[in-house]
Order: structure tokens, then sequence, then C-alpha cells
């Protein structure tokens, strides 16, 4: 959307360039288009960043006009780039014919830029013929406290037939929970003020659960109140307000006093005094009270610390409770939960209890009799509303009127069509409200970033290199003085988690490896983007939907009609889509696609920028030559695809940053490959065999702006070896070496290399000889990288080399064939403070005992994973007392031998032991039964999940 804008103006001064001077008049009508192309980047920000009320029809209109030109500005840079612009290693004399070459082109394109200049001036025209008046796209200020939606809210998760509003359903767990935390009060320090802050996304049900909590502690505090805070809150403006609503409400004793009577004090005449008589006045009226307060639906920090400003300490065990969406600002709330639980993470309704809500709304009670053939739709809504309350209630009261036998059609039309559904539907207008209001709250440079979530199809897990790639590609990502565009795409994605706007999977190195999108919010952001077209859908429950002209398509499903595999004759390869313009595409994303034309015009997309054909079937090596000949393209995966050969041509996409390969049928790269020089990332592994892989070849120091690569092989040879170690940028590496006559000055190299790659954050090495391997030389590495967060290594070790112990930021440890004994692994590795998982893979021992010592206390391991095959010691894990408290995770293969665990009961912080062998294996059961003793003896609150898996 406002990215079309944001690049042109970046990439304009390519048409300044020389070549266009030559054309009369073309310099002067490209300054003033980069001048018009500030100015809607502009206005395009403020809409963006307005009120969902405050821009009518006509100004929606009028901005989609100017976010097409800008769009069209993008893609006549794209075709001087493709067509015109010189190569950076073309001569001089290919400069000249290139130059003569491309006379008519330049010429057409000079006519593009006078059109578009045109365009620009009659949108301007338009805008002052009709009156647009910007103050439309200004960010509301006004400060309304909500108190109507939070009602509406609480409501959602009340019993249907509860007039006195004394039950919440659904969450009874969840507030008992908290309750006990806001009225602990036995320790000595419990007597200051406490913040607890409830954190989770938007229509979770933060505000019922604060109130219910209020509800059930109302006799523990003397003085009781809730206020709702704004979006646009400012302290200057509107701490009054909110003070003067705090005193309405503590000026009413809820707790009896000695006659059994509930006391009201008088605040007099408040309307005239300012902020700071307020506090006073709110200070006297609670500086013996024990109070308890709910701060709803904080947005910033800047919020908070005015509105702490303000709160009194009484030292009489008063709490205040936080609802917010967002964590940073939960924890600048409850600073304390460093060395205390005060922020409760929100959770969604159990699939248990979504079901029972629904049905209470929709049948009247929760043990009402329905129509059993509603059953799986029902279960395909509470799938869509992912234990959102406020969700489940919205779509249940529109159904509510469709109860009978024969209502399931339409029950299966409201559950395809939620999204627009939200758009048309006053029912659910509220739900949309609130989920929008989280998307409108986004700094502007993360709104696009958050609408490409929609190309991706519901539930799909978005792997995170994936989507960065993919930000970065389309030009989403701005640079940073001091940051790389992926540590700021990286910041990007951390945002949105912070957010809750999508749901991460954490790695235990705690950064984020793959996400996925609330269904609710998905269906929000894919309204949006259509809206804009930003986007463009088809196939699955978008099968059948028509464009005008598509920037950014993903094809959901095999729509073999939309995909016009029956065109009627003479029907242009260009609009194939249904008569749809396809020429300006510049993202292309298939998911689970089985065969389709599309592929065979891949050349025609000349403006492809990311080509994402993850496990697309049907792509042959045929399609290859198309796809070499898209100039542009900055993103490719390939993953998971039939082809069995990348042709040379590939070296003509010099504006390549990443490439995926994995499991295709792929033998090799081609050597050529070492001319894209712009290449970022490759991944590559076979489909079926795994000791084929990328050979790194001859010229590898020309990639030098290399960051991954995964997974590679280096042979016998030491000039690429010595390549190697100048790629000062390569952050991840797994490479296994190829070396079976033991030259040393091959490992000699490996190791010098090695140790200038001071960027490293994750290194795999291991030697492809299984049996007799050798790793002894990574011994000689002078100066290891010391940022490493992951290592694995693999072969045969005389001892785990001397610089692991320097590791301070390692995270996650593998080791594999290595033959260690005695206390040679974790004599070392309880040295390193960050360590939570360690791997013992097979072979990597050989003696028949392990023991985790008292001398040897691991500071934060929490996952231990043991995998042994039937030749592989050591035979028995013994724990001592002390050596791995936090330890939460242990996995043990038994296979067929007789293996044995002692020292279980210390591990005091276990979650889940998981065992894994032959069912007849007497000691497999024997360490089963301990398990059990064990879990009998321990309370309730610290026993541990058991998980056995039969092979």
């Amino acid at each position: 959307m406002e990215a079309a804008a944001q690049t042109i103006l970046s990439n304009a001064g390519l048409l300044l360039s020389e070549e266009y001077r030559l054309l009369s008049g073309v310099g002067g009508d490209v300054a003033e288009l980069r001048d018009d192309m500030a100015t809607m980047n502009a206005l395009l920000r403020m809409q963006s960043e307005a009120e969902d009320g405050a821009v009518d029809h006509f100004v929606r209109e009028w901005m989609k006009q100017l976010r097409e030109l800008a769009y069209d500005a993008e893609d006549c840079v794209d075709r001087y780039v493709l067509r015109i612009k010189s190569r950076p290693s073309d001569g001089v004399r290919a400069r000249l014919e290139r130059l003569l070459g491309t006379l008519l082109p330049r010429r057409r394109l000079a006519c593009e830029i006078g059109a578009l200049r045109t365009r620009a001036i009659t949108i301007s025209e338009r805008h002052a013929r009709y009156g647009v008046n910007r103050d439309a796209l200004r960010r509301s200020t006004s400060f309304a406290p909500p108190v109507l939606a939070v009602s509406a809210s609480v409501q959602a998760l009340r019993p249907a037939k509860d007039p006195g509003n004394q039950q919440v359903v659904a969450i009874g767990d969840q507030a008992n929970s908290l309750a006990e935390r806001v009225k602990k009060a036995s320790a000595e320090q419990d007597r200051y003020l406490k913040v607890f802050s409830i954190v989770g996304f938007g229509g979770v049900g933060k505000t019922t659960l604060a109130m219910e909590v209020c509800r059930r502690l109302e006799a523990e505090f003397q003085r009781q109140a809730m206020v709702s805070v704004s979006q646009a809150f400012e302290a200057d403006r509107d701490l009054k307000a909110l003070l003067k609503r705090l005193l309405q409400q503590v000026v009413k004793d809820k707790t009896d006093n000695e006659r059994g009577i509930k006391e009201e004090g008088n605040i007099g005449g408040i309307d005239n005094l300012n902020d700071t008589d307020l506090a006073t006045k709110l200070n006297d009226c609670l500086k013996d009270k024990r109070y308890l307060i709910v701060i709803d639906d904080i947005w910033t920090i800047r919020a908070w610390e005015a509105i702490q400003s303000v709160l009194p300490e009484n030292n009489c065990h008063s709490r205040v409770i936080v609802t917010t969406r967002i964590d940073t600002v939960a924890k600048a709330c409850s600073p304390a939960s460093v060395n205390a639980d005060y922020i409760y993470q929100m959770q969604p309704l159990k699939l248990e209890d979504s079901k029972k809500l629904f049905i209470s709304r929709a049948f009247g009670s929760e043990d009402a009799k329905f129509p059993q053939e509603l059953e799986d739709v029902m279960d395909n809504i509470l799938k869509k509303c992912c234990g959102l309350p406020l969700a489940i209630v919205s779509i249940a009261n529109i159904l509510a009127g469709y109860k009978s036998s024969g209502s399931k059609e339409k029950w299966e039309t409201i559950c395809r069509s939620i999204g627009s559904q939200m758009e048309s539907n006053p029912t659910l207008e509220g739900m949309r409200h609130i989920v929008t209001l989280s998307y409108n709250h986004l700094p502007y440079e993360l709104k696009s970033c958050m609408l490409y979530l929609s190309i991706f199809p519901e539930d799909y897990e978005i792997n995170k290199d994936r989507l960065l790639g993919r930000w970065i590609a389309e030009g989403l990502v701005p640079e940073k003085r001091g940051l790389t565009l992926m540590e700021v795409a990286e910041s990007y994605l951390d945002e949105l988690v912070s957010r809750n706007m999508v749901e991460p999977r954490f790695g235990f190195d705690g950064k984020v490896e793959s996400c996925r999108v609330h269904d609710m919010l998905l269906e929000v952001m894919v309204s949006k983007s259509l809206e804009c077209k930003f986007v463009s859908l088809l196939g699955g429950q978008y099968a059948g939907m028509s464009y005008d002209r598509i920037r950014r398509l993903s094809i959901h499903g095999d729509d073999r009609k939309a995909l016009g595999t029956k065109q009627p004759k003479k029907k242009k390869v260009g609009h194939g889509i249904e008569g749809m313009d396809v020429e300006h595409i510049r993202s292309l994303s298939l998911f689970q696609l089985i065969g389709h034309k599309l592929l065979d015009h891949l050349h025609r997309l000349t403006l492809l920028r990311v080509l994402d054909l993850e496990d697309c079937e049907g792509l042959t090596n045929e399609h290859m030559r198309y796809i070499c000949r898209l100039y542009l393209l900055k993103f490719l995966s390939l993953k998971g695809t039939g082809i069995s050969e990348v042709p040379p041509q590939i070296a003509k996409l010099e504006h390549l940053q990443t490439l995926d390969t994995r499991g295709t049928f792929l033998p090799n790269l081609p050597e050529a490959v070492t001319n894209l020089e712009k290449l970022e990332r490759i991944e590559f592994r076979h489909k079926t065999e795994w000791y084929i892989m990328w050979s790194l070849p001859r010229g590898l120091e020309k990639m030098k702006a290399l960051r991954e690569v995964n997974v590679a092989v280096l042979k016998n040879e030491v000039q690429i070896a010595r390549e190697l170690g100048k790629l000062q940028q390569l952050q991840s590496l797994s490479m296994y070496i190829d070396c079976r006559d033991d030259n040393s000055e091959v490992f000699q190299e490996i190791a010098d290399s090695l140790s200038k790659l001071y960027s490293l954050r994750r290194l795999d090495i291991s030697n492809l000889e299984i049996h007799n391997g050798k790793m002894s030389f990574l011994d000689k590495l002078h100066t290891p990288p010391r940022l490493l967060r992951s290592l694995r290594i693999e072969g045969v070790l005389q001892r785990l080399p001397p610089w692991v112990e320097l590791l301070t930021y390692l995270v996650e440890f593998q080791i594999m064939r290595a033959r260690l004994v005695g206390d040679q692994l974790f004599s070392v590795l309880y040295k390193l403070p960050n360590l939570k998982s360690i791997w013992m893979d097979r072979r990597c021992y050989n003696s028949d005992e392990i023991v985790a010592r008292s001398t040897y206390t691991f500071p934060v391991l929490s996952s231990l994973r043991v995998t042994c095959d039937e030749t592989s010691l050591p035979k028995v894990f013994l724990f001592e007392e002390g050596s791995m408290t936090k330890l939460e995770t242990l996995k043990v293969n038994f296979t067929e031998v007789e293996r044995s665990i002692v020292g279980f009961e210390h591990l005091p912080n276990l979650k889940e032991v998981e065992l894994t062998g032959n069912k007849n294996n007497s000691s497999l059961n024997r360490a089963l039964d301990q398990l059990r003793d064990e879990n009998r003896r321990r309370s309730k609150s610290s026993q541990f999940q058991v998980v056995v898996k039969y092979m």
C-alpha cells in the first residue's frame, strides 16, 4: 500500500541518470514525479493513521487513485531497470550498444513518465475541484472513555439467562488464579502498592477477567474503581477526566464498617479543580484505605507513567490491575515481575469452554439440545474464533435466529463469509472494531508488514526466515542507520509479537522461529488488503473472485477455473486469469497447488520480485528457464518441488537475495551462483539423499553478502577453505567436510576461516565420513566466533574444543559421533551461563555411565535430549542433587538395550519426561515405574507429564 510510494522515492533517482538527460524534458518530469510521490506518500500515511470513521467514501476513492499511481510509477522504474539500465558488468562498448539498442524503449518510457506526471496533476486537480479536506485524514485526538465497549465486552461472557449478572462462564479458573495473586499480602514488603498486568489479544476477555476479579475481591478492599484509557490518551488533556472518574468511584466504600453500613464519602465540587488538586484529593480519599483500581486498555508506556504518578502509595496492601494488548507496556507497568509473577498472560478459551459459551448464546443455555447436523459447522466456526469470547458471542448472536433443522446451509454461509460479514453485519461491527484497534495502533512502518500476512492461508504456520526475506524483497523494510535490513525486519516481527498480533513459536534461544495469525485478525487483514488492492487472493474460499489489476497474487488451493485452464480462445496470455491484468504482478505465492497453466507463462511476469513456489507440484526443469529470465527477482523459493536442475542462467538474477531449494532433487547448484553477489541466503537439501548437498565452489569469496548457508559441503580444496573466511557477513553456517585423506592443510585453513567469521550465530559442522571422520582440527581455532548461540558438532573428538567454554551466548548445543568419555562433556558445558538445551546424539559418548554432578551446576538448562541407538553408550544416566535444577524436559531413547536413569528426585522443575524404546524392554518399563512413583511423591503442582513412544 504505502510502501509503493515510499519505494519510488529511493528508486526515482535511477531515472535521473545521464541516459535520460539525453531525452529532452524527461529529467524535469521525473523530478516533478518524484516530488509528487513524496506528497502521495505523506497523504497515504495520513490515511493509514486516520480513524476508520474519519475518512469518507470520496476520500477513500481518491486515496485509491493515489495508490494506483504510486504502484504504476514503481512499475515504470522497474521496467527501466529491467530493459534499459546498464548492468554493473557492462564495459564501455556494452554500455554504448545498450544505449543505442534501447533508444525506442527509452522513448516509450519517456512517454510513460509524461503520462504518469499528467495523471498526478489530474488527481491533484480533482482534489481541489471536489474540496477534499486534509483534516479528515488526521488521527483523532479526542479522549472518549469506552464505557459502553467495556460493558459489552463483559456482557459477552455472562450467561444468557443470568439477569443478575453474577456468574461469568469459561474464565472461572483464570479468575481464581489471578484473584489469589492480587489479594496475597502476607509478606511485609507486600504492604506497598503492587501492579498486576493482564496482557492479551483484543477480544480475549482481559476486561472481563479484571472486573470478575474485582467482584470476587469486593470484601477484601475498602475502595474499588475502574477507568478505561483510549489509544489517544494524552496526560495534559485527559488526566483530569480520568482522575474525576476515579474520585467518583472511590468515595463509595465496598466493605461494611463495624456497624454493618457502607459509607460514602463526600468529594465536593471537583469540576473546577486542576490535575494537581484532583490528585491531592484522590490521595486524601485513599490515604488509609486498602484500594483496588483497574486501569483498562493502556496502549503506551507514556500513558501509564502519567497515570502511575497520581496513584497514592499508602502502605495498605493496595493493588492496581492494568489491562493491555502490548507485552512491553505490561512489563513497564509491572517491573516487579522480574522476581515475581505479576504479569498474567490471558489465555484464549479452551475448546470445551468455547463450545459451552457458543451454545448458551445460540440456543439459550449451555445444556440446550440442537440439531446434530450443525455440529460440524459449529466446530469450524469455533476454530475460526480461536477461543476469543467476543468473536464467539458475536457470531452466536447472529446464528441464534437459525437454530432449527434445515439451517445448516445458512450456518455454512456465515462460516465462509465471516470477513465480509464483519463489514456489513451490525452484530459483528463491535468485534471488527475491537480487532481493528490493534491494527490502527501499529506504527506506520508495521502496517504494510501486517497486511502482508494476509497472503498466507488460514492456520498457516509461517517460517520466520521466509517471512522476513519476503518483507525485505517487497521493499516493506526501510534502511535504518547502524542496522541491517534483516535486523530491522526481525525487530518488526518482534514488535508484532509483543503486541499480540501474531502467535509466535519460540526456539530455545527465545527468538521467534515461526508464527501464525489469529483467524479473526486474518479476516480483517484480508478485508483491508482486498479493499486497497494490496493483495489479490484466488482459490479455496476465494474461488471465483476477479480483479482488474494484480500486484501481489496468492493462490490458495487448486482453483483450475480461476487459473484459466479452460480459457476462451484469443485470450491474451497476460490476461489469462479470468481476463485480469497479471503483467503487473510483483509477488506470486502458490499454496498446495497441483498442476496449472500459470507456470507456463512465468516469463511474462517480468516485474516479479517474489516467487514463492514452496511445495508446488507441477514445477518442471523447463519452468526453471522461464524463472531465470525474471531479472528483478529477489526472493525465490523452490522448496519441496520436483526440479532436478538449475541452469547456469540463474546468474542473470543479479538482484536475488534468497534462494531456497530444500526438498528438491537437485544434485548441486551451478558454479555460476557465485555471480549472485547480492545473495544473502542459500538453503539446499536433497529430498531423499542426505549426503547430496551444495558443493562450495571456487569464487565463493565473491558472495560477500551471504548471511546464511545451509547445507553445503567443503571438499578437499585449500583455496575454497581459504575463501570461506572472507564471508564476514555470515551468521549461519551448516557445513560438512569431505576430506577423507586427512589433508592437514585443508583442515588448518578451515580452522583459520572459522576464526574470521566473527558474525556467526549458528554453526553446524560435520565430517562427511560417518565412522571415523575426525574433527580435532577444531582445537586450532585461535579466535572462536564468540557470538554463537547454536552449535552442533558431528565427528570424532579427543575432547571438546577448549574455546567452547568461552561461548557465553550459547543457548543450544548438539553433539554426535564424538566418542567422549568421563566428564568431558558436562565439565565444560556447565560453565555456559545461557545454555538451555543439550542434545546428546548417536555415539556421542563412549563410557558406561554419564553423571550430572553436583559440582557441575547448570544455571538455566531446561532441555536434555539423549538419542541412542542399540550400540550406543552410556547405559546409566545419573543426576546428582543440585546439578540440573532448572531442567524441564528430559527425552531419552532406550531402544532395545538395558539402560537406567537414577536421580529423578533431583530434578525439581521437571515438566515432561519422554521415553522411547521397544515395548518389551524391561529397563524402559522399570523407568516408567520410577517416574510414576516419583510423581506420586510430589505435590500436585510439582508433578510432570510422562510420555512413552514405542518403536
